[in-house]
């Protein structure tokens, strides 16, 4: 990964390091390998995450739901 210091402005540089490593998940996967985590624990949160992945995709439908109805008023 790269990115380019322009104009000697290093921390605008940091950003968007910091903005590439988060949406590459390099920062959360740090995170989760910093302690050891069990087997058991591991399937619990990813299951976990998904449960939340799909209640915000239900919410995200209902409300496209609800502003198409509130537009055809």
């Amino acid at each position: 990964m790269r990115v380019e210091v322009r104009h000697d402005n290093v921390e605008k540089a940091l950003k968007i390091l910091k903005k590439k490593l988060f949406d590459d998940g390099m920062i959360r996967e740090v995170m989760e390998r910093r302690y050891y985590e069990k087997p058991s624990v591991t399937r619990r949160r990813k299951r976990k995450e998904a449960v939340n992945r799909q209640r915000k995709a239900i919410a995200k439908e209902q409300q496209k739901w609800q502003e198409a109805k509130l537009r055809h008023r």
